[in-house]
């Protein structure tokens, strides 16, 4: 491999403009994400005179102080539930993310309690389940701070109610694979909401604060006639002296998250490594790992040298729109250690980039478009593929494309049979796969280019990420076509100003929806990343990767039954 030589002067004016336009999406996205912490810590004086944390500060409390954290899904919901921009509040009602407890790399879910009492929202529901596949695929210990309201009965769906009793099967899953489920019941689980702790390995239960029952008060009344106390249904000392729901009982929010960690530190084994604080007490650095084929793959995540490029230059690489050629090497030099490259058949479909790298010490490849996906580039690509699952190494996928090449010669030339056998060899890869939406993701190249439809690992989205079957003036000039042909059929002319209304009308839907906000919120990425940090971000999951490949389970065939 030899270190990139960059053609690109992040200084020019192109270089500044793009820079611009980033920074301006990227803030108005962290605004939205603002917009959830802002109306979760509404509720703080409601909290404070309960004696309780909000949601974010028992995260905080949970996580290890200085250590990474990587959220999740933060936009999920936006626009779903209330079609105003202005109005919607992102998030789905949970917090997820990724970090370290007691020195264990864990998965951590908060019910957002400070919105509508923790209510599960739909797309929260979604977002649960997928926060619980990632658990799930990445041996990640599963911890869950629950205060919730149930499903909010005023936007009661039948199909939310039948749907939802998967994350209860995946609780169940996650037990019977060895992975541990953590359950703080910091306030109320009624009904379904009380199989969260019914379903986890340990529970931590607050005095005075937990609930968890199947009926509560007014239901009981409405559907028997008897009468009891929150306290006697379902409170924390009663399940805790004479259930048995309940393994420890706490004095408060704090209390019980010490406890948590407590629990992690205590019970989690060798097969769980921790991390350590390096001698200056600021940089975190990696347990030692058993020797596996991931080791033995060069996936150690022992560091490396940093790129020889500054992290901010990503910022002026990306064009507002996608007919603005971008040369993506220049993209992967700025993330992959010491900007070393080495590029797979170079000369051959060049438009498709195939580069064999480091990132902080993992030998991955990286798969990357300089324009469409042609029959040479999609050969290239899948070669590539089966050359990374040989190796045991990661595939990257940093997508950037307006689809596979279409045309007389590109049909002719088999572009759907090679195309076809590219996108095989995602489906079926071997390896780790990882997918960050730099810029176009359009038609067939979003499912070329290991879309959400074929499970990546991790798919993260920078704020220029576009997705959609096609570009949206191609969406409405291809209806255009499609209208103006049916009216001289019919031996009609068309009209100019219906024509040109239509057409804008379907390029301000195809752009709508092609929004990052948009897509995001809909759950098709696991959140929208600063560029800059894209390195970082790709680092702990490729850590993840390597430690969950290391990782020795103990897998039974239930899951922990309560007793």
């Amino acid at each position: 491999m030899s270190a990139f030589e960059s053609r690109w002067n992040p200084q020019s004016s192109v270089a500044q403009q793009r820079r611009a336009a980033m920074l301006e999406r990227l803030g108005a996205l962290r605004a939205l994400e603002e917009r959830a912490a802002h109306a979760s810590a509404k509720s703080k004086p409601v909290f404070d005179k309960r004696g309780q944390l909000l949601p974010r500060e028992r995260v905080a409390l949970l996580l290890d102080p200085g250590s990474p954290w990587l959220p999740l899904c933060s936009l999920a919901g936006f626009l779903h539930d209330h079609k105003d921009p202005a109005l919607s509040v992102p998030g789905g009602g949970v917090l997820a993310g990724i970090g370290f407890v007691s020195g264990v790399r864990c998965m951590v879910v908060a019910s957002d309690s400070g919105i509508e009492a923790g209510a599960i929202q739909p797309m929260g529901l979604d977002k649960i389940l997928r926060v619980q596949e990632i658990a799930l695929q990445n041996k990640l210990p599963f911890i869950h701070l629950v205060e919730s309201a149930g499903a909010n009965l005023m936007r009661y769906r039948v199909e939310g109610f039948v749907h939802g009793g998967a994350l209860f099967r995946n609780l169940a899953r996650l037990s019977a694979a060895g992975i541990p489920v953590i359950t703080v019941q910091h306030g109320s689980g009624t009904a379904g909401g009380a199989y969260m702790p019914g379903l986890s390995d340990v529970v931590i239960m607050v005095r005075g604060r937990s609930r968890a029952f199947l009926a509560g008060p007014p239901l009981l009344m409405a559907a028997t006639g008897e009468v009891a106390t929150e306290e006697e249904l379902g409170g924390a000392e009663m399940h805790t002296t004479l259930s048995g729901l309940g393994e420890y009982l706490a004095e408060d929010d704090r209390q019980a998250l010490g406890t948590a960690r407590e629990v992690v530190a205590k019970s989690l084994d060798s097969s769980f490594p921790r991390r350590r604080e390096s001698s200056d007490g600021e940089d975190w650095i990696p347990a030692p790992r058993s020797e596996s084929r991931a080791g033995r793959a060069g996936m150690t995540g022992l560091g490396g040298l940093p790129p020889r490029f500054d992290a901010d230059e990503l910022l002026t690489l990306m064009p507002a729109h996608h007919r603005e050629p971008v040369d993506m090497r220049e993209v992967i030099a700025r993330l992959v250690d010491d900007s070393d490259l080495l590029e797979f058949k170079p000369m051959y479909g060049a438009q498709t980039l195939c580069v064999q790298a480091r990132v902080a010490g993992h030998a991955v490849g990286f798969i990357s478009n300089n324009g469409p996906i042609d029959v040479a580039g999609a050969n290239k690509a899948t070669h590539f593929i089966q050359w990374m699952c040989q190796r045991g190494q990661p595939i990257i996928y940093l997508q950037n494309t307006t689809g596979y090449m279409v045309g007389k010669d590109a049909e002719q030339g088999g572009m759907i049979k090679h195309g076809s056998k590219m996108i095989q060899a995602v489906t079926n890869a071997t390896v780790p796969q990882i997918t960050i939406q730099c810029g176009a993701s359009f038609g067939a190249g979003n499912y070329g280019m290991c879309g959400r439809g074929y499970a990546p690992r991790f798919l993260f989205s920078w704020p220029s990420a576009r997705t959609s079957v096609m570009g949206a003036e191609q969406a409405a000039r291809t209806m255009q076509i499609v209208n103006d042909a049916a009216l001289k059929r019919k031996g009609l002319a068309p009209d100019p100003e219906k024509s040109r209304a239509q057409f804008e009308r379907i390029v301000q839907m195809f752009e709508a929806q092609a929004d990052v906000a948009t897509t995001s919120g809909l759950l098709l990425d696991d959140g929208v990343i600063d560029p800059r940090d894209t390195r970082d971000v790709l680092r702990q999951c490729l850590d993840m990767c390597a430690e969950a490949e290391a990782r020795t389970l103990r897998p039974m065939q239930f899951g922990v039954a309560r007793m």
